[in-house]
């Protein structure tokens, strides 16, 4: 067949010119002499075959994503696109003193959220103490604005830098629409650090409730109340009513609950233990009975009887003198007496003076409420404590444009006119008198030891007022016998402060220590604005106290 018969060689004109003589001098490793193949039409053909079959292949692939799945694959190669996430740290838990869960965080059940939610406690009276939390918020298109919790009022807020963890990110896919098909974490998050309060969640409460009852059944409008270590001046108890839900807060949603919050005159968003000023009463005098003492005003065993009034002659107008009642008959007493019945009288006397009986004097009034740091914030970490007022010539004088007066002096004697303090400031003070003198900063964390100032108290001085307190509670016609107890010695004072022109309200006070023989705390407890004619006050709320941590907290009363 012709298919397979030897081809006819051409020769080229090369090989006939070829001349045999000189092939010696050809540089064969350079393939000199030698005569180059012409490639066969078989190899080309299969050359060309492979690079159709090849370019066949790369065309119909072409063709099935250009054209059949080219607007399906453009659809999504403009919808997806990767973006750098944010991984939001969760914040740090809070603890009570015994371990109880106050904050912590939880998975968002809804969906709202990509990122745990705040909880708190269901215990009330937290709200102030605890504050609340503003959460990393998106705007339309999905990107963070806000890329922290942050921390609003109290515990949340002072110790934001603490509790909030330093946050992660991820590579992220995603659609069109903002949502995520996948993602992988780049850099974990550090979740806040957890911290251990020195409050105990349940007497808070139980001090909480005590309030609110005694609020509502009569007739006061508002309270507070707080304990602290004499020594360390950890924060065992605090609590202000009414409060609020802080889980509330931090979810925004019920917005008809929050409007309430807002509208209550009772004002449930104000510390009323830091951030409240109050007429305080007859708390104070035990301040000025150490004052009278030291400045050698009187002495102790003088016996100085309350008729029920003092009268003050009016040199402008001799018929028309100035009358300082006492809240009742109190007869012959000496200090120790006059601190056990809270006679205002005495107080008048040995703070400005009255017939041969010289007094105190406003300018040395204020040298003791200042000792023992009235008039002045306390340094607890909390936000928003005010330093409140101790009244004298120059702040009425600012405030009123009129001169000091000896009435002045009397009412500031027994804690009215215009002086206005904190319940913090007042439990400093009276920790200061069971320490034996030493002033502390309140502190928020269990263990934490407050910085403290040496007031160098006289002893003896400071033992008439510790058992003149004592008495109170322990004597006939004392003022806070509700606090008589058989399984602890407590010493307090009590008081109520006239409120208005009328005088037809009061606050009502009640401070004091314990164990009397040995000290370890101190408490405040207040009921405000309640109406004159109430028979039930401070005193016998913080008895109830007492019940309660009987029964539930023994610990505190050995």
């Amino acid at each position: 067949m012709s298919f397979f018969r030897k081809r006819k060689q051409d020769i080229s004109f090369e090989e006939i010119l070829l001349d045999s003589s000189n092939l010696p001098s050809f540089n064969t490793s350079r393939m000199e002499g030698r005569i180059e193949l012409p490639l066969s039409d078989r190899s080309v053909y299969i050359v060309g075959f492979v690079f159709f079959l090849v370019a066949g292949v790369f065309f119909v692939q072409l063709f099935n994503l250009q054209i059949i799945q080219g607007a399906a694959l453009k659809e999504k190669s403009e919808s997806n696109r990767f973006e750098s996430g944010l991984i939001v740290a969760e914040r740090g838990i809070i603890y009570d003193r015994f371990g109880e869960l106050v904050a912590w965080n939880e998975h968002d059940a809804s969906g709202q959220y990509d990122f745990p939610v705040r909880a708190y406690t269901d215990r009330r009276g937290f709200g102030q103490f605890i504050g609340y939390v503003s959460y990393p918020q998106k705007d339309k298109s999905g990107i963070y604005f806000r890329t922290e919790y942050f921390g609003n009022n109290g515990i949340e807020e002072t110790y934001d830098n603490i509790l909030r963890g330093e946050n992660g990110k991820q590579l992220m896919e995603v659609n069109v629409h903002g949502e995520k098909i996948s993602g992988t974490a780049v850099l974990d998050p550090n979740p806040g650090e957890a911290i251990t309060l020195a409050l105990d969640a349940a007497l808070s409460e139980a001090m909480h409730d005590l309030i609110a009852t005694t609020t509502i059944k009569n007739g006061f409008r508002s309270g507070a109340g707080a304990m602290i270590d004499i020594n360390s001046g950890e924060i065992v108890a605090l609590t202000s009513y009414p409060s609020f839900d802080p889980e509330v807060l931090a979810d925004g949603d019920n917005r008809e609950l929050i409007a309430s919050y807002n509208n209550d005159p009772r004002f449930p968003f104000l510390n009323k233990v830091t951030g409240g000023l109050y007429t305080p009463g007859s708390i104070v005098k035990p301040f000025v009975a150490y004052g009278a003492l030291q400045e050698k005003v009187i002495d102790p065993m003088k016996i100085i009887v309350s008729t029920g009034s003092l009268t003050v002659p009016n040199p402008y107008n001799p018929s028309n003198p100035a009358v300082f009642n006492d809240w009742r008959v109190q007869g012959a007493m000496t200090m120790r007496d006059a601190i056990a019945y809270s006679s205002n009288v005495y107080f008048y006397i040995i703070g400005g003076g009255f017939g041969d009986q010289k007094g105190l004097g406003i300018t040395n009034i204020n040298k003791y409420m200042r000792l023992f740091g009235l008039g002045s914030q306390t340094g607890i970490a909390l936000k928003g404590e005010l330093a409140g007022v101790v009244p004298n010539p120059e702040w009425k004088k600012k405030i009123f444009d009129d001169e000091w007066r000896l009435g002045d002096t009397y009412l500031t004697a027994i804690g009215q006119f215009g002086f206005q303090i904190t319940p913090i400031q007042m439990l400093r003070a009276y920790a200061a008198i069971a320490n034996g003198g030493t002033l502390v900063t309140p502190q928020l964390i269990k263990g934490e030891q407050g910085a403290t100032t040496q007031l160098n108290l006289n002893e003896s001085s400071l033992k008439v007022i510790t058992e003149g307190m004592r008495r109170t509670v322990t004597q006939d016609r004392g003022t806070a016998r509700a606090l008589e107890r058989d399984d602890i010695q407590i010493a307090a004072k009590s008081g109520t402060a006239e409120l208005g022109a009328s005088k037809a309200h009061v606050n009502s006070w009640i401070a004091g220590y314990f164990p009397y023989d040995k000290p370890k705390y101190a408490f405040i407890l207040f009921m405000e604005y309640g109406p004159r004619s109430n028979t039930v006050g401070a005193g016998s709320v913080m008895g109830k106290v007492f019940d309660w941590m009987a029964i539930n907290r023994p610990e505190y009363l050995k």
